[in-house]
């Protein structure tokens, strides 16, 4: 049996173990992303006209709070005329609520045209979201819309798969203050390192 004393050495080299994963690939996503994160109403003269819009959850046929903030600004992004073709892209698996065809109708119903929205219902994570853009459907450079505590990790994996993205960010101000700070765990603990990864083999 391991003494209380090894036991609490251990403990201890693990939190110090975690704490350098979650600080190194935090700054990494930082200087990954710097530069190419802006807001709704900051996208620079240039920009591309594809948006990305990134799933989340979806229940009873209505997005979640995250995925409606994402919808939101693509809607407002077409509206504005900065952008003319919009790529959903989600699990359109029924088990997950058919993340896509929720994300289509809520957009048709705020008045984008079906021929302007493009549907991708592999898009089961991020990673494969950049991936598929820029593979299955061709894209080479497009803003990507998602909340701010996942838009730099968005940004860096759709480089590493030959896609120049712009970060747009989606607020949430109605959110769930547990919610959100769930997502900045998940986000923290696991997606960031294993973005880092993916990003290193997608390289």
């Amino acid at each position: 049996m391991l003494s209380r004393r090894r036991l609490g050495l251990l403990v201890l080299l693990a939190v110090v173990v975690v704490e350098v994963l979650v600080a190194v690939t935090s700054a990494w996503v930082a200087v990954a992303s710097r530069g190419r994160v802006v807001g709704s109403d900051e996208v620079p003269d240039g920009a591309p006209h594809t948006v990305i819009v990134l799933g989340s959850k979806v229940e009873d046929g209505q997005p979640g709070d995250y995925v409606r903030a994402r919808l939101d600004v693509a809607v407002y992004l077409y509206r504005e005329q900065r952008a003319d073709r919009i790529l959903v892209s989600g699990n359109d698996a029924d088990d997950a609520g058919n993340e896509v065809r929720v994300m289509r109708a809520y957009l048709e119903s705020a008045g984008v045209p079906p021929t302007a929205i493009v549907d991708d219902g592999l898009g089961i994570n991020t990673a494969a979201t950049c991936e598929r853009a820029a593979d299955r459907f061709g894209i080479r450079s497009a803003l990507i819309v998602t909340q701010n505590f996942h838009v730099g990790r968005a940004v860096m994996l759709c480089d590493a798969y030959g896609l120049d993205a712009t970060g747009v960010i989606a607020p949430c101000g109605h959110c769930s203050i547990l919610s959100v700070l769930r997502n900045q765990l998940r986000e923290s603990l696991g997606s960031r390192p294993r973005a880092v990864v993916d990003s290193l083999r997608a390289h």
